[in-house]
Parts: structure tokens; sequence; C-alpha cells
């Protein structure tokens, strides 16, 4: 034994591995600074900082060398970032790779400076990881392959974060609430985010397990709502958290809700005030008949930067959560993220509805009342001209503005099922000249709704309805929105094939309640294109153009019962503004969307907007 010991101490004094030893620093540098650090902060594995070596560093430059017929990263980074990191960030290193990083930079050591150029580091990267779910329509991390159809030269530079998720895994499922009853806390995915390059490349990925764990009621759910805030971090929400890290994976917070909502899901925004909106639920909401209950998905709440919640939006006290017409002929199958095959094209009767009613089984399921899944509200946006929100709700068919009164200022979708309380909201389509549309009650009559030129339709089980700013002024509001098409018409198509969805932009005078539609995308391509669940339409101010993600489209179907019999693959393209051929054109095969914002690299590290 005592050989042993001598041999791994003359080991270690060899290659003077060691404690305390003076000043001595027993790493490797590669260049005229400090070590290479990969994965500083345990959750993006593809980005890495090269310290500063005691030196103070400016002006710094960072380049990626690209694979072979791939893109070159390039990114500037602000002095600011160089104290934060203790040296240089990098970031969009290719997995199970060998890469090679050029950086540039001055260094600085008692008030003498040095220019560095082109100094060049090399740095392997482990490949993708991801849990496995063990469903059998997962067959490689993140997807299986992916096809590059068009990139025009304008957005070859573009980075796309992917929000993705796997399917429900037998782990996540052991996670329910019962006190109260009901809630949506058994709404547990495996998170699956990344960002891709224009050549299809993976150049970053989170490894949430640090910060997730689908055994834990408080640290799971489903990760959504991404923003990149113009600080360049990455905002969004899960579960019973909502939380705000940097593209390196640094903390800014990671908070839990407060202890009167629970179950985030689907968004949160940031307003210019710099306050939160965030969707979440009542965690304890007493019913007219009495019952105890957690609502599901029908209340905005505004935190300050405190975790403060200062104002609160209770939808169920605003719009009428019995309201059925929307329910009763929603695809039973398809119920947002709650994909289940068995009930592919079913639909629920009044009197399925009434006696669930009656009934004390609450949750997130498709039903009325407080307790049920009545709105699934599934965005939010802070209309600053006037201090109010808009909502979509997806169960409801209707897109909601609503004053910090509580009170309501429109409604844009089909008119068939309000009660005479609510009519007077509802905008008025018209057509280019100004012309009122007369669609009555059977809306397959709608003009554009048979046809493939235009005219108008409204949302159906939407997602993401978002004002384009750029174009919008007071009274005058242009929005876009994702239509995912099911329920069309206030009805279920006669044939599963026959469903499409559409990219929307919308234009709604609100002196006049009108709403005039501008654009749309997707109808054309008929059920390849079809997106039964999630998806999202985000506009981008720095190229003028419409991020489209159809995100689970792409999946092969069986045409009888409605039913997919693969994973989706999702559409993404982006469109100048109102164009109607894309610019980009990517198609991820086997992959569960959810939605997809462009990335800024010069948001990231230099702070711009």
């Amino acid at each position: 034994m005592k050989k042993i010991y001598l041999i791994l101490l003359s080991y270690s004094m060899l290659f003077a591995i060691g404690g305390a030893s003076g000043t001595k620093q027993d790493y490797e540098r590669q260049g005229q600074i400090g070590a290479v650090i990969i994965n500083p902060y345990k959750i993006a594995p593809l980005t890495a900082i090269i310290s500063n070596g005691g030196y103070k560093l400016s002006d710094a430059k960072v380049s990626i060398t690209p694979k072979k017929n791939g893109v070159k990263l390039e990114y500037k980074v602000s002095d600011e970032n160089l104290l934060t990191y203790g040296g240089i960030p990098v970031f969009g290193l290719y997995p199970d790779y060998y890469n090679e990083v050029i950086v540039s930079y001055t260094k600085e050591l008692n008030g003498q400076k040095q220019r560095i150029e082109n100094e060049v580091y090399k740095m392997y990267a482990s490949a993708v990881y991801v849990e496995a779910s063990g469903i059998k329509f997962q067959k490689s991390a993140l997807f299986s392959d992916i096809k590059i159809k068009k990139v025009d030269n304008e957005f070859k530079n573009r980075l796309y974060f992917i929000n993705n998720l796997e399917d429900k895994s037998a782990i996540g499922s052991k996670v329910v609430w019962n006190n109260p009853v009901g809630g949506a806390l058994e709404w547990n995915y495996y998170p699956q985010n990344f960002i891709i390059d224009t050549a299809g490349d993976v150049r970053w990925y989170m490894l949430a397990n640090p910060i997730y764990d689908l055994n834990s009621y408080n640290s799971a759910g489903v990760m959504m709502g991404f923003k990149q805030t113009n600080d360049g971090a990455l905002l969004w929400g899960y579960g019973q958290r909502y939380a705000k890290y940097d593209i390196l994976g640094r903390k800014i917070f990671n908070n839990e809700l407060p202890l009167n909502y629970a179950d985030f899901s689907h968004d949160i925004i940031v307003n210019d005030k710099g306050h939160y909106f965030l969707r979440v639920a009542s965690a304890n909401t007493k019913r007219p008949d009495g019952k105890n209950v957690r609502s599901v998905r029908d209340v905005i709440i505004e935190l300050d930067n405190n975790g403060k919640v200062v104002d609160e939006f209770r939808i169920f006290d605003i719009l009428d959560p019995y309201r059925d017409i929307v329910l009763k002929v929603l695809d039973q199958g398809a119920v947002c993220l709650n994909i289940d095959k068995s009930k592919a094209g079913k639909t629920l009767s009044k009197e399925d509805l009434a006696k669930l009613d009656s009934s004390d089984i609450f949750g997130d399921i498709v039903g009325t009342g407080i307790g049920r899944n009545w709105a699934h509200i599934n965005s939010i946006d802070y209309d600053s001209f006037d201090d109010s929100i808009i909502i979509s709700l997806r169960h409801q068919n209707a897109i909601v503005k609503i004053g910090r009164d509580k009170k309501i200022k429109w409604i844009l979708g089909a008119h068939k099922g309000w009660s005479d309380e609510f009519r007077k909201y509802l905008l008025q389509p018209v057509d280019k000249k100004g012309k009122a549309i007369v669609c009555g009650d059977d809306y397959s009559k709608c003009p554009g709704f048979l046809d493939k030129s235009g005219g108008f339709d409204f949302t159906y089980t939407q997602h993401t309805a978002k004002i384009i700013k750029k174009y919008s002024k007071k009274g005058e509001l242009i929005i876009s929105v994702f239509d995912n098409g099911d329920t069309r018409a206030l009805m279920q198509a006669l044939y599963p094939s026959s469903k499409y969805s559409r990219a929307v932009v919308y234009k709604i005078n609100e002196k006049k309640k009108t709403v005039k539609q501008l654009w749309e995308f997707g109808k054309e391509l008929g059920h390849s294109w079809y997106s039964p669940v999630t998806s999202s339409v985000f506009y981008n101010e720095d190229k003028d153009s419409l991020l489209v993600y159809s995100a689970t489209a792409g999946g092969s179907f069986d045409i009888k019962s409605g039913a997919f019999t693969s994973a989706p693959s999702p559409y993404l393209m982006e469109f100048k503004y109102l164009d109607n051929k894309p610019s980009v054109s990517i198609q991820l095969i086997d992959s569960t969307g959810y939605q997809a914002i462009t990335f800024s690299l010069e948001k990231a590290f230099l702070g711009r907007k």
C-alpha cells in the first residue's frame, strides 16, 4: 500500500498537481491570457469563457471558424460583459467537434496596454445530451434531421432559438395537484431548447438538469414563453417558476410564483416600465357553488422587479367561463399539448359539459366553469398606448383587449355564441375598401374561407396574438397571430385532411370597432402545414420580417382516426413583412415544437436593442 501512495505522490509532483503552491497556476493556457472554461454555468454546454488571466480586457471580438459549408459567427463583446464574465465569452461551439475560436482583444496591466489580434484557441465541445422520454416517437436528440430549403442572403447570419419539448414521459406523469383539486401541474414535459444557424447546425442548447427536475413540483413543468429581452438575456417561465438567464447560463433570477398563484405556462412579457406580465392560474379560488379549486390558465398577473404582485386580471370574472360554443367542437385529441390519439376527432356535447360541471372532476380538462380548461389563454401582449393587455384565448377562439379597469375594449373572434353582454365588443370585419363583410352564422361562407384569394377569416384555436408596434399607433393596431385552425367555422371538418393553419396579420381600428385582414400564409399549403396545437408568429424589426413556426405540422397522420402516427416535423419560415413567399424555409424532422424566436448576438454581448 505504501508503494502505491509513493507512486501517486510522485505522479502528482511530476505534473504539478496539488493544492496551495504559491503563485503557480497549474492549468493550460493556450494564448496570452487565461484558461478556457467550458460550460461555465452548467446549463449551456456549447459556450465557454476564456479567462482574463488577471489582465484588464477591453475591445474584444470573437469569431467561431465554421465547418465546411457552415455559418461563421462573429460578435463583439462589451467591456461590461468582459468584467461580468472575468474573460471573453464564447458562444456557438459546434457539438461533438474540435472547434477553432479566434479572438482579438486589448489587455492591460499596470497601465500598459497591448493589442492582441487573431489569437487562436482550440476547444472540444461535447455532443448534445437530452434526457430520453421512452416514447417511441423520439428517435434522436432534438431532431433526427433538418432540411434547409431556402435561405436568402439577407438572412444568412440569422440564429433561431427553438423552444421545443419532449413528449410526456412516465417520470413526468408522477406529479399532480390535489389540494385544492385540479390545476395543471401534470402538464410536465422535459424541455428541448436550442439555437440553430441557417446551415441547420446546433450552436447552443440548454442542459436543463441543473435547474429542472421532472420529479419536483417546484422545479418542473413546461418551459415556455421564451423572449430575448433588450439586455440580451433570456426570459421565460416553467411550472411554478419564472426565470431570467443570460446565454452563457448565468442566473439573473429564478423565482417561485407568488403563493396566491400556480401553474405558469405559455407566456411571460416585460413592458416598458420593467414590469412582468405572466399567464398563471389561481392557486385557490372559490367557485359560485362554494367549491375550492385551482383555476386553469385563466389569470394574468403583473409583477414589479421585486416580484411583488401589483395587479391581477382574473379572466373568469371578466369573460363568461360558461360560453361553450367552442368547447363543444374542439378536437379532444388535440387540446394544446395534451395530444391524445384515442380521442382524435371526438367532441363534447352540451350534455357532456353539463354532466362534467355538476361533478367534482377538475383540472386540465376541457370543460366549463372555474377549475377547468375553459379559456386556455396562451399569449399576452401589453399595449403601451393605453395601458391595456391583449390576450389570446384558445378555447374561446378569441383575441381580447382588456383595460387596466378590467373592462373589455374589444373582442376579435367569430360572432356566434356570445351573449348580449359581450356582443357590443365584437369587431366588425371589413374588406380592403372598408366595406363590412357579413358572414352570418355560417362562417364557412366568409369570403376567403373556401377560396384562396384572401378576403377575411377569423382565427380558431389561435396562438401568439401580438402587436406589431412599428406599424401601430394609438387607436389603430396591427396584430400578428398564428391561426391553428381547429374548429374553423365553429365546426369539426368533415375530413381531418381538410384542416389547415395560417399565419395572419390584422389591422384593427379601435374607434370604428373594425378589423381588416392584411396578410395570410398557410392556407395554400393545406393539411401538410396544419399545426393542430402550439406554434407562433413574431415580428422582427431588425429585418422588417415575420418569423412563423408551424410547430406541430409535418407529422404522418392516420386519416381515419385523425391521430398522429409519428412525431411532428415543424416548419420554420421567415418572411419579409407581408411578402407571400418566405425568405427562409427550414424543416426540423421528428421534433415536437412549441415556439421559435430570432436570437441576436449583438443584444447578447453588446446589450443593444
